[in-house]
Order: structure tokens, then C-alpha cells, then sequence
């Protein structure tokens, strides 16, 4: 019998904290990506950054730029990938065309939040974001802040 998944261990390789406090996220779509060599290994050993990784469509295919896979630490040195290259998000066509009208409007961009594990299969899942500006992330700090004070007085009675 297979050893039971941990609750924690969803599948989940790296999350894109910083995305939610810079962007206001609207609609989502899960997209495979294409991974060669041994990123694959790489990535379930959480190697991962999303430092400034941004999605673009380009010549009719959606790519991931600057997410950094860190090289396998058993790799052979044969095949050197670059850890920042562009890859390759899979999409259906569907897909791929309403994300092409929702990024044509001023200010829209798209932006990885997670990378997880779905079966044997690696995932993305981007947003159609718009950008916050200050005011708009105080407002969301000081909304979580007083909603944090309420959940605290309801514990105390």
C-alpha cells in the first residue's frame, strides 16, 4: 500500500505571494507547462523562484518568462539549461484566445500565482492581473487588518 499524502502535501510546489499584494487578480487559468531535462525532478524538489516571472503571449503561444528552475543537483552537466529561459505554457485554443482579449486592455498583464503538481503533470496557474497602486495596497492591508481585529474579539467573548 502507498504511503498516505501528508495534508499539506497538495501538490503544491511555490506559491506567488507577492502577486496578490501587487496586483488585483481577476479571472484564472490552469495551464501545463512544457519543462525539459531535469527540471521535472528539479521542481519536485522545489527548486523554484517566482522573482519577477511574468507570462506573455507571443506569435500565437503563451510563455512564461523569468521563472528561475534551479539546476538538479544530480544532473549531468551534458545538457545545461538556463535557469531563467522562457517555457512554454499548454493551453486549448479557447483559452488562449479569451486571455488574448482580456490582456489587449491598457494596464492588464498576466501573472503566475502557483506552480503545483497535478497527477504527473506540473501546472501554472496565471491570472489576468492589473497593477495596485500605493493607495489601493494600503486599503487592502488596513481591510485584512480590521478584519483580523474583529476575528480576535469574537475569540476573546
Amino acid at each position: 500500500m502507498p504511503p498516505k499524502k501528508d495534508a499539506k502535501d497538495d501538490g503544491r510546489i511555490a506559491e506567488n505571494r507577492r502577486a496578490r499584494y501587487d496586483y488585483e487578480i481577476g479571472e484564472t487559468f490552469e495551464c501545463g507547462i512544457e519543462l525539459k531535462g531535469a527540471e521535472v525532478k528539479s521542481l519536485r524538489s522545489k527548486n523554484v523562484s517566482f522573482a519577477d516571472a511574468f507570462a506573455m503571449l507571443d506569435g500565437g503561444e503563451l510563455w512564461l518568462h523569468s521563472l528561475k528552475i534551479d539546476r538538479y543537483r544530480q544532473q549531468s552537466t551534458i545538457e545545461e539549461l538556463d535557469p531563467s529561459r522562457k517555457r512554454r505554457l499548454l493551453v486549448n485554443k479557447g483559452e488562449l484566445e479569451k486571455i488574448r482579449k482580456l490582456t489587449e486592455e491598457r494596464g492588464y498583464t498576466l501573472v503566475p500565482l502557483k506552480l503545483y503538481f497535478k497527477g504527473p503533470w506540473a501546472k501554472v496557474l496565471v491570472g489576468v492581473a492589473k497593477g495596485k497602486t500605493k493607495e489601493d495596497k494600503r486599503d487592502s492591508i488596513r481591510a485584512r487588518e480590521a478584519s483580523r481585529d474583529v476575528a480576535r474579539a469574537l475569540r476573546r467573548g
